[in-house]
This record gives C-alpha cells, structure tokens and sequence, in this order.
C-alpha cells in the first residue's frame, strides 16, 4: 500500500471540487493507494464527500495565500495580498520542515498538488516525486499583482515539480521538469436523476428557465440583492449559500449540501466569474456559459480565452451586470455558442497519474 498525499489550495471550493473528482477516480483505479488530503478551507466539505471511504485521511493545513478581493467587488485587491504573500514566504521554511515531517512519519512515496508550492517544496530534500495538477500556477496567478521578489519564490518551488498536468485555459512555463501533460475539463460523475429531482424542487411546473448564478464562496458582494436580474420574467435561480439574497424565485443551496455539481448540471444558463471548477462542471454537462469578465486576474483571462476559442461562453463585463434581465433570447444566444460537447477526462488523468505512482 503506497501512501499519496494530495495538497489542495484552500482558495474556494472549486480546487476542492474539482479534486474530488481526481481522487475518487485515483481510488477505484488503484486498490494499493491510500490518500491524505491537505488542506483548511473547505475541510468539512472533503470530510462530507469522503465520508464512506477509510482509504481517505484528512490533515488541516493552510496550502497557500489564493486571492483577496476588494470589498463589494471581484477585482483582487493588490495591497493586502502583497501583505499576505509576504507573510507566506516569510514562514515558508518554518511551513516546509512541518510538511517534510510530515511525509516521513506517514512514509508518503507521491504527491500531487493543486496547485499549493507548499507540497512539491516538501517533495525535493526527501526525493519524493511529486505532480503539480491545474490551470494555472500561483506564480502565473500573481503575475502583475504582487512583488517580483515574490514571484521569483514562488517561481523556485514550482520548477521542483516532477510532474505538470495542466488543464484546459494553461499558459505555464515549461518548468523545465521531467514531463508535461495538457487535459481537457472534468467534472465529478452527474446522477441524471439527481439532476431532475432539483429541477423538480425548484420549478415545479417546468414552465420557467433555470439559472445559476455562481460568484463563488469566497465572493461577499452586499449589492447584490439590488440588481434587476432578480426581476427576470419566468427564472429561477440557484444560488450558493452564502449569497445574501432573498427573493421568491431565488433557490440558495443546502449549507450541507456535497454533491453541488448536480445544481450546476440542473440550470439551464450559467451565469459565473471564470472559476475553473464551475465552468468545468458546466462544460461537462453541457450547459451554455455566460462569464463575467475579470481583466485584471491572468487566470480568468487564460481561461476565457480557451473558452472563447472553443466557442464555449459568452461574456458579459460586471458593469454590464448591473442592468442585465435575463431573456429567452439571451439563453438562446449562449446555448448557440455552446456548440462543442467536452468529455469528462477525470478517468484518463487518474489513469495517468495512476502510471506514475505505479513507476516509483
């Protein structure tokens, strides 16, 4: 039995999310693997989701910095987060002889990350290999928005790496590492009869459209409540829980709720900030995208840019936002751009990752 340790970034639920995806697939694959999850944020939510799976350990420790947003808006706010980065590298060494500890009193012989350097630091003085897995990198992320001291930093734990997947909307250096592998989308697996059940739930009569508004966890906009798209004819909308906003037809997610990608695959528009995850699952599931553009952030632009490519979304500017009514024509206008269907490559990059932990 080989031991992994899987490091996820504690920005959001969307690398939590999309994690889960990988190591479900990891664990059927692969009878001789067992994984401890690090990670802090959205803890509670892993434990839920692994609740059935005694292969599955869980360690609290914060993996990285993520972003910090201005208040009432999605613009990262560059002051704090230099503040903040700071902070981390300046503990980093204090942080990493924690984690090589760690990795040789559990023996752990791989790791793979998402995208924390915290975890592929570790990897370096005790030989272990290690693969980075995402769309970006936060040295990438960051790019523009913190210091060039810092970057540099973050820079020299990245390059550690063994292994890069990089996933659909990459624009990374090579890393000059051992090997690169580019994927497409994943999503974890969509139950069609969940999916029914909550579009039951919220539209009873099966007369209304069905939107889901995704501005993410870590997103506290108190202006939200005053927009008019509240007041669309004939939609409803699915909104996370900690979106303070109450209307009649407004359908806030279970507090409890795990299996959160069976609301997305329920809507029939997404309405969200270029977060991977959520627009992974949609893509996946095959429902039409319209995006809120971020200028400032590099991921999001990467992103948008695939998605763009690919025909895949519209945009829609956060000025913008503050007028929109959603229309049967402006569904019709996304749907047409969702034109491409996209497989759910969760199998082929744990089959890939698989081969890897086989061969140390």
């Amino acid at each position: 039995m080989k031991t992994i340790a899987y490091y996820i970034s504690d920005y959001g639920y969307g690398h939590a999310t999309r994690s889960t995806a990988i190591i479900r697939e990891l664990l059927k694959k692969n009878e001789q693997v067992k994984i401890i999850i690090c990670h802090s944020f959205a803890l509670d939510f892993l434990q839920q989701s692994f609740r059935y799976e005694h292969r599955v350990a869980f360690r609290e420790v914060a993996t990285d910095v993520g972003y910090v947003l201005k208040e009432n808006s999605l613009e990262p706010d560059g002051d704090v987060l230099n503040a903040k980065v700071s902070s981390y590298v300046s503990q980093f060494s204090i942080k990493l002889d924690q984690e090589t500890q760690f990795m040789k009193e559990k023996n752990i012989s791989f790791v793979i990350s998402d995208i924390s350097p915290l975890g592929i630091a570790g990897t370096a003085a005790l030989n272990v290999p290690s693969l980075g897995l995402s769309n970006f990198t936060w040295y990438t992320a960051y790019e523009g928005l913190v210091e060039k001291q810092f970057l540099t930093f973050l820079y020299e734990q990245y390059k550690q790496m063994t292994y890069h997947f990089s996933l659909a909307g990459s624009n990374e250096p090579h890393w000059g590492i051992k090997e690169n592998q580019s994927f497409g989308f994943y999503s974890r697996d969509i139950d069609d009869h969940e999916v029914q059940r909550i579009r039951k739930e919220i539209d009873p009569a099966g007369k209304s459209h069905i939107i889901y508004f995704g501005l993410g966890m870590k997103v506290d906009i108190g202006t939200l409540s005053e927009l008019p798209i509240w007041q669309s004819p004939n939609c409803k909308f699915i909104v996370s829980s900690n979106i303070n906003v109450n209307h009649h037809n407004i359908h806030h997610i279970p507090k409890d709720a795990v299996e959160t990608q069976h609301y997305v695959a329920a809507a029939d528009l997404i309405l969200t900030k270029a977060g991977w995850g959520t627009i992974s699952e949609a893509v996946c599931a095959g429902v039409p995208l319209l995006i809120t553009n971020r200028s400032s952030m590099k991921e999001d632009r990467h992103t948008i840019d695939y998605l763009v490519r690919h025909q895949l979304c519209d945009l829609i500017e956060w000025k913008e936002l503050e007028s929109l009514v959603v229309t049967p024509s402006l569904i019709e206008t996304c749907r047409r751009q969702h034109i491409n269907h996209y497989k759910n490559e969760a199998i082929h990059i744990a089959e890939e990752i698989n081969k890897k932990i086989k061969s140390t």
